[in-house]
């Protein structure tokens, strides 16, 4: 295993790459339970570039946070459990107010026996950091 992968998952992407790019749209799941509605903090993260390529950030069973490319996909059902809805993040999202804005870098932070644990994404007006906390997705600070 290298510094850059998660035992589990591997390395996944690169989020260097979003460096240059501006998120042009934040997608989000969220796992809404039929007594209690939607989770406040999303499960599943996708950022969408201005090439429409998506970077998508989850957690894994390891409790590493998980970098890839997956697009977003449809909501699904979970019978007893709820369902998972996807959608355009649009409100509450720390990304909101950076949106349009160049990524100007990205800084993935480790563990050594878990892997990536989060990641910094920076833009000219402030940064957003995302983690896997206890296992979780999590905005960080």
């Amino acid at each position: 295993m290298t510094r850059r992968e998660c035992p589990l998952h591997g390395a996944g992407v690169d989020p260097a790459r979003l460096v240059g790019r501006r998120v042009r749209q934040v997608m989000a799941a969220w796992h809404a339970r039929a007594d209690r509605g939607a989770t406040d903090d999303p499960v599943e993260v996708w950022l969408v570039d201005d090439l429409g390529d998506a970077v998508h950030l989850t957690t894994g069973s390891d409790w590493c946070l998980v970098v890839d490319d997956a697009a977003p996909h449809s909501g699904y059902g979970m019978g007893g459990h709820g369902s998972v809805e996807v959608a355009p993040w649009t409100r509450g999202s720390p990304f909101v107010r950076h949106a349009g804005e160049p990524v100007v870098a990205v800084h993935e932070r480790f563990d050594s026996e878990t892997g990536r644990v989060s990641l910094e994404i920076v833009f000219p007006t402030g940064s957003v950091e995302y983690g896997s906390w206890g296992g979780d997705l999590r905005s960080v600070g």
